[in-house]
C-alpha cells in the first residue's frame, strides 16, 4: 500500500518546521510547539486537518502581530515545496482575515513554491469585487504561478477546498479571468483553465460550450485545453460537445461479438471483448467508452463512464479487448451482486450486458 499523503506531515516535519521558525524567531518556543501539534488526535487527523492544526499550532506561539508572524514565515516557506509548504497559504486563510492587504502580499509569495488556491477562497468571498481585480492584475502578471492562481483560485468546485457559490450560480467574473489566460504560453497556467472551464460545465453547460465554440480551431494548445474543459460533457455524451471536437452520431456502426465474463471476484479483473462494424464505408472517427454499473450498499446503480480509446480507424472494423480491474481503490467501495457493463461509441450506447460481481 502506498504511504497516505498525510504522512508529508510527520513528526520528523514537524521538528523540522519548529527548527526553522527558530532559527529566524528565537523566541519560538520548538518544545511547546511540538507538543501542541503532536496532539492525541494527530495520528487520527486527515492531510487537511493536520495542515490546518500545523497552522493553528504556529498561531498560539508566533507573535500576535499578524503582520510581524508573515515576517518571520516568508524565509521559513522557501525552505519548504509541495504539500508541506501548504501550511503558510494556510496559515493566511485561518488569520489573516482582518488584514488583507498583507494577506494579498502573502498569498502571492507562498503561491510560488506551492499554491495559494485554497487560502484564497474565504477572501474571494468576503471581497469578491477586489478579489477579481487582483485576480485580474494577476492573470496579466510575467509570473506563471501568478497567473495560474488567477486561474485555480477563482475555480466554482475546486477540490479539497470550499466551494464559490456565487460563482456557481453565475461565472461572468470568473470568465473574464478565463479568457485572458486562454492562449496562456504556459502548460501549466492552461491545464487550470481547462479544469475552471470544465467545473463551470458543471453547473452552466452551455456556457462552456459557447467558450469553445468561440475558440476553438485557432490553436492547436488552445484546442487541447478546449478539449479538457469538455471532458465531462463529452462523457456525459452531450451531443454538440462531442460535434465541436468532430465526433459523428454513429448510426452507421454496429457493435458484434460482444463476450463479457459472466462473473468477477473481487479483486480480479473483468474481460470483455466487442467488434465494431462500419455498415458501409470506414467507421471515421470515434470515442470508445464503457460505462459500468457499480452496485451500491443501498442496492442502487450508480454508473461511472471509462474511456478506452480515441482514433479514426481507416478500415471498417476496429476489435476491441478491454479489462477492468476490481481491486480495492481507496475511492470506491465494490459490493457483490449483479453488475451492468455497456459500450459506447461517440456518447450513445450501442450494447450492454451483466456480470456477477462476488467476494
Amino acid at each position: 500500500m502506498p504511504t497516505p499523503l498525510k504522512e508529508c506531515f510527520n513528526k520528523a516535519m514537524v521538528t523540522t518546521l519548529a527548527t526553522r521558525v527558530h532559527k529566524h524567531h528565537p523566541d519560538f518556543d520548538r518544545s511547546l510547539f511540538r507538543k501542541a501539534v503532536l496532539d492525541d488526535q494527530w495520528a487520527q487527523r486527515e492531510l487537511k486537518d493536520r495542515m490546518n492544526h500545523l497552522a493553528a499550532c504556529l498561531n498560539t506561539i508566533l507573535p500576535s502581530d499578524y503582520r510581524k508572524a508573515l515576517r518571520i514565515l516568508k524565509p521559513v516557506a522557501d525552505q519548504f515545496s509541495g504539500l508541506e509548504h501548504l501550511i503558510f497559504p494556510a496559515y493566511v486563510e485561518q488569520f489573516g482575515a482582518a488584514d488583507v492587504d498583507a494577506s494579498i502580499d502573502a498569498m502571492a509569495y507562498f503561491t510560488e513554491r506551492s499554491s495559494s488556491e485554497l487560502a484564497i477562497r474565504p477572501f474571494i468571498i468576503a471581497h469578491q469585487d477586489r478579489m477579481m481585480r487582483q485576480m485580474a492584475a494577476w492573470a496579466a502578471s510575467d509570473n506563471l504561478h501568478l497567473r495560474r492562481l488567477a486561474s485555480e483560485g477563482c475555480r466554482p468546485r475546486l477540490p479539497w477546498a470550499m466551494a464559490l457559490p456565487a460563482f456557481k450560480r453565475d461565472p461572468a467574473p470568473v470568465l473574464q479571468i478565463l479568457k485572458m489566460l486562454m492562449t496562456d504560453s504556459s502548460e501549466y497556467v492552461r491545464r487550470s483553465v481547462a479544469n475552471n472551464l470544465n467545473d463551470i460545465s458543471k453547473d452552466h453547460p452551455d456556457t462552456t460550450i459557447a467558450v469553445t465554440r468561440e475558440w476553438i480551431g485557432q490553436q492547436r494548445d488552445t484546442d487541447r485545453l478546449l478539449k479538457h474543459a469538455c471532458r465531462t460533457l463529452l462523457k456525459q455524451g452531450h451531443p454538440e460537445a462531442l460535434a465541436l471536437f468532430g465526433f459523428p452520431n454513429p448510426d452507421h456502426i454496429q457493435i458484434t461479438q460482444f463476450n463479457v465474463a459472466p462473473s468477477v471476484a473481487m479483486g480480479d479483473a473483468l474481460a470483455f471483448s466487442f467488434t465494431l462494424h462500419a455498415r458501409q464505408g470506414a467507421l471515421g472517427k470515434c470515442r470508445i467508452e464503457y460505462d459500468l454499473g457499480f452496485m451500491r450498499k443501498n442496492g442502487k446503480i450508480s454508473k461511472k463512464v471509462f474511456q478506452i480509446s480515441e482514433s479514426e480507424p481507416s478500415g471498417h472494423k476496429k476489435i476491441v479487448e478491454k479489462k477492468h480491474s476490481f481491486r480495492p481503490i481507496s475511492t470506491r467501495t465494490y459490493y457483490p451482486g449483479r453488475h451492468r457493463i455497456a459500450i459506447r461509441v461517440n456518447g450513445h450506447e450501442l450494447k450492454h450486458g451483466h456480470f456477477e460481481l462476488s467476494l
